[in-house]
């Protein structure tokens, strides 16, 4: 493949959309995902490794480019509700309600599958996730494409994931047939997935809608407690997922985290210095807030990465950065974690499997 900063025919860029037109350009893509290619292509959450989710032998093309285990389901993307009754069944009151709610948008719900979905994106489950995406590129890909399009987030298997075609251009232009640039993309963190059970909704894993707005919903919700918690030894898991390594630079990772900003800083500065007198170099990654103070208070040679002022940005910023502080080639990164509340539990779940959690 091309260098991507050149035109060439397997290589789209949707950058800037002036009108729906526009989007006719997708139908080239579309007829790839339908023949069995794979398709990178943004959405509003993270960057998606795109197949025709009702063809086996192109779902199976996915797990080998991103490295992925095969009993790790993939969720299946739909662009509107009347693709959903071919690949789910038996859907309650309840989960109809959730998709109302959230559709289109970073929401997964986990429904009983049809015989139409094959085993290999079930990860051999009875059950199947399903999202309908609210990017407009995404949801045109769909529809050219005319098929649910199976897709895990665009990144080798334990990395980071993509949230701009730049840093996942080099791991995975080499294994895809077709990529759409459609610039940053809006959240950075994966979709919120939830799985019904006994008529209350269980997230299983955190993300842009937050079990504070679930609960107004469906009255009640349950968070997994594995989202904070370290999975212990062949633990059965309501998620595949949560069983395997996410998020992680190549670079060890620390988490520092107090509910005083005073305490948080001492923590990154006693970690920063300690890391420095053993004749390593370390990289901090932190709030805007602590930034400031951190580069007047430590060695100016330390790299210090600010994520941003707020959760939103810290969300949208924070794998593009953990991929940003492996370039500085550093010993240890240190990261300044947020609260649990609203969308900060999607950040830690996050920050925590990317540390191995390693916690200070």
């Amino acid at each position: 493949m091309k260098e991507k900063d050149k035109i060439y025919d397997n290589y789209l860029d949707l950058k800037n959309i002036h009108s729906l037109n526009d989007y006719t350009k997708l139908e080239k893509a579309g007829k790839i995902i339908y023949d069995g290619g794979l398709v990178l292509f943004p959405t509003e959450t993270v960057y998606g490794l795109g197949a025709n989710g009702l063809d086996p032998e192109a779902v199976k093309r996915i797990y080998i480019a991103k490295g992925r285990a095969s009993d790790n389901p993939l969720i299946l993307h739909i662009c509107d509700i009347g693709m959903l009754g071919k690949i789910a069944q038996n859907i309650t009151d309840l989960e109809f309600s959730l998709m109302n709610a959230f559709w289109p948008g970073p929401f997964t719900i986990i429904l009983n599958k049809t015989p139409f979905v094959p085993s290999i994106v079930s990860g051999g489950l009875e059950t199947v996730g399903v999202r309908m995406p609210s990017n407009e590129i995404a949801r045109n890909l769909i529809k050219y494409s005319g098929v649910p399009i199976a897709a895990p987030s665009a990144n080798i298997s334990g990395r980071p994931s993509g949230t701009n075609i730049n840093d996942i251009f080099d791991e995975l232009a080499s294994k895809v047939d077709y990529i759409i640039d459609g610039g940053d993309c809006n959240i950075g963190l994966e979709s919120t997935v939830v799985r019904v059970i006994d008529n209350v909704p269980h997230i299983l894993r955190p993300g842009k809608i937050t079990a504070e707005e679930i609960k107004q919903v469906a009255g009640n919700v349950i968070i997994d407690k594995h989202i904070l918690g370290k999975l212990e030894p062949n633990k059965k898991v309501l998620s595949p997922g949560m069983k395997y390594k996410h998020y992680a630079p190549k670079t060890e990772c620390v988490l520092v985290y107090d509910s005083s900003i005073n305490k948080i800083q001492e923590k990154i500065i006693h970690v920063a210095q300690k890391c420095i007198s053993n004749g390593k170099v370390p990289t901090i990654m932190c709030s805007e807030q602590n930034s400031e103070f951190l580069r007047k208070n430590l060695d100016e040679n330390i790299h210090i990465i600010n994520l941003g002022s707020d959760l939103n940005s810290i969300s949208k910023n924070i794998f593009s950065d953990l991929r940003k502080a492996d370039t500085y080639n550093s010993d240890l990164i240190i990261i300044e974690g947020v609260s649990t509340d609203g969308l900060g539990l999607a950040i830690m779940n996050r920050l925590l499997r990317a540390c191995n959690y390693n916690v200070i």
